[in-house]
């Protein structure tokens, strides 16, 4: 990093540089300060120990604590604004007798009853539509994640590992302006294509290896999620180039499912759908689609969620409307959103279809579903891995925008070398 240190150059520009240079290990350590989501979206800051108090005859007041000589030596802190946290044992005392609801990571969730319970799941509502600051935020991320995917695609190649593919590409989101990754980074090669959130290890990519990546840079606590599935050069693509094109169909349709007042379920259902046909067609499901899907058969190569709503963080208030309660059904009960889409929710959208051997290696579901798996052509291809295509997408009052498309997730584009 030493020859980088020049006039014009930032602090976190060096920072970027020195630690996508070595891994940082060892005790002595402090970690970020992210304050409670609920907390974040009411405040817009990050404030240790904060506390936003709202009174519904008087309004809100927002405590925080005095900035210690300590923090103000080592960290530089300066003082917040807001009205000091001492005062708030005076603020509850004025209001004592009437019912206080608390809320919030630090204080137990279940303070105040069904009362708390209600207010969450209506703050968590409240939540779900982004406003015009929360998108341009998206949109920021977005931005800074596909100069990440546009810097790593070039550098997907037999003989590099997948800890330099996430090294490669989280430096990248920090140039482009990135806080940090809104998540674990995802790289899986080969067979760990098919890990569902698999962790990039010292594997090296093989010649004609499926590559699966799945990252989102984070700006001021939004996060994008994006997942495109590689090609790395070398031998015959012809079953990659196959299987790629199914998923990209069929998650090309999901997406223009995905309009207001539509249930995600039903969106959901809709891509089980499509892959159990998408399978058929190819010979490695037998039977009609509905059945399968009828039956869960699907689940074997589908096992996840289509999707989940995003924003200030990853997953952000995703949930289920009330009344509804998780589904016991093979891919159905990993459903991490389950609610009618409204404008301005931005939701991923990302089906897969994998060969995971703990699945299909299992003699219960090979019992179970002998008559409808071409399972002499399956057991062949438990060593490709998956493949994923996820992408962003906000539901608007006509055809969805697609905010990851910055990215591109065609044949072309996944077939490398």
């Amino acid at each position: 990093v030493t020859s980088r240190i020049r006039p014009g150059v930032t602090e976190r520009a060096l920072q970027v540089e020195l630690e996508s240079a070595f891994f940082r290990a060892g005790a002595d350590q402090t970690y970020p300060f992210l304050a409670h989501a609920e907390y974040f979206w009411l405040t817009d800051r990050e404030t240790p120990a904060g506390v936003l108090a709202f009174d519904p005859r008087e309004g809100w007041v927002d405590f925080v604590p005095e900035t210690t000589e300590a923090e103000r030596v080592w960290e530089g802190r300066g003082d917040a604004p807001g009205t000091p946290l001492a005062r708030l044992e005076g603020w509850l005392t004025a209001r004592a007798g009437r019912p206080v609801v608390r809320l919030g990571a630090a204080l137990p969730n279940t303070s105040g009853g069904g009362r708390a319970l209600d207010l969450r799941e209506a703050l968590t509502h409240a939540r779900r539509p982004k406003d015009a600051a929360e998108l341009e935020r998206l949109r920021a991320a977005c931005a800074a994640s596909a100069a990440g995917f546009a810097h790593v695609t070039s550098r997907i190649r037999p003989g590099v590992t997948e800890r330099a593919l996430q090294v490669e590409l989280e430096s990248a989101f920090f140039r482009a302006g990135a806080d940090r990754t809104g998540y674990g980074t995802i790289v899986g090669a080969g067979p760990r294509s098919g890990v569902l959130h698999v962790e990039p290890g010292p594997r090296v990519i093989g010649a004609g290896e499926t590559v699966l990546v799945d990252a989102g840079a984070e700006i001021r606590r939004y996060t994008a999620d994006y997942t495109r599935t590689y090609r790395a050069p070398g031998g015959d693509a012809g079953f990659f180039r196959e299987l790629y094109a199914m998923v990209l169909a069929l998650q090309e349709r999901a997406v223009a499912r995905c309009r207001r007042g539509a249930e995600w379920r039903d969106v959901h259902l809709a891509a089980c759908r499509d892959t159990a046909a998408g399978l058929v067609a190819l010979g490695l499901m037998r039977g009609d689609p509905d059945a399968l899907v009828e039956r869960d058969a699907h689940a074997l190569f589908f096992p996840h969620g289509l999707g989940h709503l995003v924003g200030l963080g990853v997953r952000d208030a995703s949930g289920f409307l009330p009344g509804r309660v998780r589904s016991t059904r093979p891919g159905l009960d990993m459903l991490r959103t389950d609610l009618p889409l409204e404008r301005d929710y931005v939701i991923t959208v990302e089906p897969g279809v994998y060969f995971i051997p703990a699945l299909l290696r299992d003699p219960v579901r090979r019992g179970r579903y002998a008559d409808c798996v071409a399972w002499e052509r399956v057991d062949r291809l438990l060593e490709f891995g998956g493949i994923r295509i996820e992408d962003d997408v906000r539901v608007t009052d006509g055809d969805p925008e697609v905010l990851t498309a910055g990215v591109p997730k065609s044949l072309d584009a996944a077939l490398l070398g």
